[in-house]
C-alpha cells in the first residue's frame, strides 16, 4: 500500500469543519429525535391526542415546512452565504421549540412543529461541508456528520424516555431550543469561514439537478428511509409498553444496546465501501437489511427479544444509508449545484418525514398496523430494485481525477 502524502491527510481546518458542522447537525438533531420514543404516549395526555392520525400528523409536520423550504435554503445559501441561512434556520427552529413547549393541546404541537421544520438548515450546512472539504475528503467528513446524527439518535432514544418522566415533554421541547441556540453560538465562533464568493443559482442549475438519473435514485432513497423511520415511531413506543410490557422510562434498556450493537456493525461497513470500492454492494446490503425489517416488524416480532433483534437490524441498515447517502449526492452533483442538488435531497427527506407520520397514523386509523409494514416493505422493494440497477457508486477521489458517470 502506498504511504500517505501530507495532501492526502485531512488538513486542520477540515477537520475542524467536521467536527463543528457535526456539532451543528447533532444539537438539531438531538431536539428532534428526543421525542420520538416518547411523543405518542405523551400525545394520549392532550385534548384529540388519542387519535392516531394527528399524533402521526404531529410527528411530520416538522418535515411538511422543511419540504416546503430546502430547495429555497439550499439556492438561498448559495447567493447569500452559508452562515447567515444557517443562523436564521436555527432561530426559526428555536421559535417553534418554544410554540411546542406552551402547548396545551395537539394543534399547537403541530404549530410548534411546523415552525420547528421551517428551519430547514440541512442543505445549506451539507453544502458548506462541501465547500470546506477537498472531495477526497469529502465521505470522511460527511460520515462524521452522519454518524454524529447516529450518535445523537441513540443518545436521544436513551434520553428521551428519562427526560420526559423528569421535565416532561413541554421541558423536553424547551431545551431543543436552547440546542438550537447553542447551535447558533458554534456556527458563529467555531464553523471556519465558508468561501468568500457566494454562487448564483440558477433554474438550470435545479432543471440539471433533477433530470440526473443517479441523484434520482438517491433522492428516492432518502425519501424512502425516512418515511419508514417516522412511520416505524407510530408503533412502536406503544408496542414495547404493550406486547414487550417494558414502562416507558425503561425503553432505554432496549434502544441502547441495539444502537452500540448497529454502530459496532456500521463503521466496519462503511471502512470496506471506502478502501475496498464496495460501496454498491454494501449500500444494497443496507436496503435488503432494511426490506427484511419491514417483514421482521409485521410478521415475526413478537414480545420483547423480537422487538429487540428487528429494531437492532433497523438500526444497522439506517445508521449505514444516513452515512453514505450524503457524500454520494455531494461526489455526483456538478460543482456549480451542490447548493441546489442537497436542497433537493433534503426536501425529499423532510418529505419522507411528514409522509412517514401523515402515512403511519393514517394506516394504523384505518388499516391497521400491518398495513404500516406491508407499505413499507413495498417501498422497500422499489428502493432495491432502483440500487441493484444503478451504476457503480464513486468513491472518494481528487477532483482533477474523478472519473464521470
Amino acid at each position: 500500500m502506498p504511504a500517505t502524502t501530507p495532501s492526502d491527510r485531512m488538513s486542520h481546518e477540515e477537520k475542524r469543519a467536521g467536527a463543528s458542522l457535526a456539532a451543528v447537525f447533532a444539537l438539531r438533531m438531538l431536539g428532534l429525535f428526543l421525542i420520538l420514543p416518547v411523543f405518542a404516549i405523551y400525545a394520549k395526555t392532550l385534548p384529540s391526542g388519542n387519535d392516531v392520525a394527528l399524533v402521526g400528523i404531529a410527528l411530520g409536520a416538522y418535515g411538511l415546512t422543511q419540504a416546503c423550504l430546502q430547495i429555497a435554503y439550499g439556492a438561498a445559501s448559495d447567493r447569500f452565504g452559508r452562515k447567515p441561512v444557517i443562523v436564521f434556520g436555527l432561530l426559526l427552529f428555536a421559535i417553534g421549540s418554544f410554540v411546542a413547549a406552551s402547548a396545551d393541546d395537539i394543534y399547537l404541537v403541530i404549530a410548534g412543529r411546523v415552525l420547528q421544520g421551517a428551519g430547514a438548515i440541512s442543505a445549506a450546512v451539507t453544502a458548506l461541508a462541501a465547500d470546506l472539504t477537498r472531495e477526497r475528503h469529502l465521505t470522511k467528513v460527511m460520515a462524521m456528520i452522519g454518524s454524529s446524527i447516529g450518535l445523537v439518535f441513540a443518545v436521544s432514544m436513551v434520553a428521551g424516555p428519562v427526560l420526559y418522566v423528569g421535565i416532561g415533554m413541554p421541558g423536553t421541547f424547551a431545551l431543543t431550543g436552547i440546542l438550537a441556540l447553542l447551535a447558533i453560538f458554534v456556527v458563529l465562533k467555531v464553523v471556519p469561514a465558508a468561501p468568500a464568493t457566494p454562487r448564483q443559482p440558477t433554474w438550470q442549475s435545479f432543471v440539471e439537478v433533477l433530470a440526473d438519473r443517479q441523484l434520482q435514485r438517491l433522492n428516492f432513497g432518502v425519501f424512502s428511509l425516512h418515511l419508514l423511520l417516522t412511520a416505524m415511531w407510530v408503533l412502536l413506543p406503544g408496542e414495547l409498553i404493550k406486547t414487550g410490557a417494558l414502562p416507558v422510562a425503561e425503553h432505554w434498556k432496549v434502544y441502547l444496546p441495539a444502537l452500540l450493537l448497529s454502530f459496532l456493525i456500521m463503521v466496519p461497513a462503511i471502512i470496506v465501501a471506502e478502501r475496498f470500492a464496495r460501496m454498491k454492494l454494501i449500500f444494497n446490503a443496507a436496503i435488503v437489511v432494511l426490506l427484511a425489517v419491514q417483514a421482521g416488524f409485521g410478521l415475526l416480532a413478537h414480545g420483547l427479544y423480537g422487538l429487540a433483534f428487528w429494531l437492532t437490524l433497523f438500526f444497522v441498515a439506517f445508521n449505514i444509508l444516513e452515512a453514505t447517502q450524503p457524500s454520494l449526492i455531494a461526489r455526483i452533483a456538478p460543482p456549480h449545484a451542490k447548493g441546489a442538488a442537497l436542497g433537493v435531497y433534503n426536501t425529499t427527506q423532510a418529505l419522507g418525514l411528514f409522509l412517514g407520520g401523515v402515512f403511519g397514523g393514517t394506516l394504523v386509523k384505518y388499516a391497521g398496523p400491518g398495513a404500516v409494514w406491508l407499505t413499507g416493505g413495498a417501498l422497500t422493494a422499489v428502493w432495491l430494485w432502483l440500487g441493484l440497477t444503478m451504476p457503480s457508486l464513486p468513491r472518494g477521489k481528487p477532483a482533477a481525477t474523478q472519473a464521470p458517470l
